[in-house]
């Protein structure tokens, strides 16, 4: 399996399968019915693949396998979302583990399905869960129970052996686990009664199928030319009740944190709620519960360790949502107090998000349907078009006409609100929103958190980066000169407006000097200055 699932398969696998869900999501997000109702299970999957995705495409080209896959594990792990997400990034860790030593697949299936097991407090048969168990069991019979503690083993699964030799045929393991996982996904029905009210198969486990399918496919060469998620396969009732007591609050947060104190935890969170999900290990954990009182998860987290990037969605919000408005909107996503205040001048409805994470899904959903009942959504950047094009469809399935514009940096955001005008036929104003977005070359000034190899070189913690389009341009000590060069290499002869918008972190005359420098080289360019109170990137650049 070594040289079959080298890193540069890893990579491949990763983002094939990132690619496969963002492709299913939607229908995945329909089947979504447990453990709660809020139709984001594909959308969940999809985020956190494409966080490990990023994570491994920023390895250098000479990263072998064990690198690879423990960095495919921790971007899962950061990037997790959802009870789905969360018990995928355990499932890959468990992948990782045995693959990254030169492990074999069955034994790499089989340790998956043991972690996966051990994160969650209550395991469920019926769902991801047990369906992995399948996987493995598909090409390692002898795989322990002892991962199931209700005692519920599908007895029809451990009585099989395995058909194909993981060792002689990797390609037609990797597809008899897959087909296996299909087979158990068609029965989750019969395990839970939601899903068989509801006409659906569980959600996270059809996720889970098109994850094993892509992994089959990288490591045999036989690609298929779609991935199948199943439909409903009757009405379901008027409302689909909620199926866990006492979580009215989703609650996530990673957490820095001694295994001591993450056992305390565990037993503190299940006593608060349910869906208690804990994932990770050498001092970083992922934790996920539903609960009536997110303030007590929270603090939880405080005695335990440092909780960071915490997460509190209502997942009741749909049900509160105050009465629709009419007429064209805009909802723009932003990750700095003054550039939110600065795109509601400009007549959005701001929705804020920490600095390198993504706003909720039910959150984004809410404030495109609460906008108008035609809506343009600016997604700030590139980590958000997916959540956002997933928001969107969403509003469309509520009335609402909601398109995105591929605005991937702040100042493209501005751009597009520069030309917004809601008296034009809606498709005709996306369209000149979108060009205009389009128009706008890109860069940023921001510090180096750790030591990486970057397309300019190697960079050490406290460097400032200088980056045009996202690509790292220059590395330096001084933010004015580094502004300068980035500059340099944005302009054009046709260049008519330069926007800076100084963050949090930036010298307090940053911005103004730069403006002076270009007022001397560029006096035909019009300068506009802003302070958008970002606190990652010390300055936003955006020509127009």
């Amino acid at each position: 399996m070594g040289e079959v699932l080298d890193a540069a398969a890893v990579r491949r696998w990763c983002r094939l399968a990132a690619d496969a869900l963002g492709r299913t999501r939607a229908g995945i997000d329909a089947l979504n019915v447990f453990p709660v109702p809020d139709g984001d299970t594909g959308t969940n999957l999809h985020l956190t693949l494409l966080a490990a995705a990023e994570r491994l495409d920023g390895l250098p080209g000479d990263a072998d396998a064990a690198i690879a896959w423990r960095t495919l594990a921790e971007g899962a792990l950061v990037g997790a979302r959802g009870n789905s997400g969360v018990i995928l990034s355990q499932m890959l860790r468990g992948m990782a583990d045995v693959l990254g030593a030169g492990g074999g697949l069955d034994a790499a299936l089989r340790n998956a399905a043991d972690l996966a097991y051990g994160a969650v407090a209550h395991p469920v048969e019926g769902t991801m869960l047990s369906v992995l168990r399948e996987a493995a069991e598909a090409v390692s019979p002898s795989a322990s129970p002892a991962a199931d503690p209700g005692g519920t083993a599908w007895v029809e699964a451990a009585s099989l052996s395995p058909s194909v030799d993981p060792g002689a045929d990797p390609g037609g393991a990797a597809w008899a686990a897959a087909e296996r996982a299909r087979a158990a996904l068609r029965r989750t029905p019969d395990h839970l009664d939601v899903l068989a009210r509801n006409g659906v198969v569980d959600a996270g486990a059809a996720g889970l199928c098109v994850v094993l399918e892509t992994l089959a496919a990288v490591v045999s060469g036989d690609y298929p030319e779609t991935y199948d998620v199943p439909r409903r396969s009757r009405q379901p009732p008027e409302a689909v009740p909620r199926t866990a007591e006492g979580g009215a609050y989703e609650v996530m947060y990673l957490l820095d944190a001694g295994d001591g104190a993450v056992a305390e935890l565990r037993g503190e969170l299940d006593a608060l709620g349910d869906s208690l999900v804990v994932v990770g290990g050498d001092g970083l954990w992922n934790v996920h519960v539903h609960t009536d009182d997110a303030g007590a998860a929270v603090e939880a987290g405080l005695r335990a360790g440092r909780p960071y990037r915490i997460r509190v969605t209502y997942l009741d919000a749909a049900e509160d949502r105050p009465a629709r408005r009419t007429g064209r909107g805009v909802v723009a996503v932003t990750a700095g107090d003054g550039l939110a205040a600065l795109l509601e001048e400009h007549g959005a409805r701001a929705v804020r998000r920490a600095s390198g994470d993504v706003p909720g899904l039910a959150e984004l959903t809410e404030a495109i349907v609460e906008a108008g009942s035609e809506v343009v959504v600016l997604p700030d950047d590139g980590t958000v078009l997916a959540v956002a094009e997933a928001a969107a469809r969403r509003a469309r399935e509520e009335g609402v006409h909601a398109a995105v514009v591929p605005a991937t940096a702040s100042v493209q955001s501005l751009a597009a609100l520069a030309v917004h005008d809601p008296l034009r036929r809606f498709e005709d104003d996306v369209i000149a929103m979108t060009r205009a977005a389009g128009a706008t070359r890109s860069g940023r000034l921001e510090t180096a958190r750790s030591e990486a190899v970057t397309s300019a070189g190697m960079c050490r913690p406290g460097d400032v980066l200088g980056l045009v389009d996202g690509d790292v341009a220059l590395i330096g000590a001084d933010a004015s000169a580094l502004a300068a060069g980035v500059l340099d290499r944005m302009l054009s002869p046709g260049s008519e407006l330069v926007t800076l918008i100084a963050g949090d972190g930036a010298p307090g005359d940053l911005a103004d000097r730069v403006r002076e420098r270009l007022h001397a080289v560029r006096p035909d360019v019009e300068v506009a200055v802003y302070h958008g109170g970002q606190d990652r990137h010390l300055l936003l650049i955006g020509v127009e």
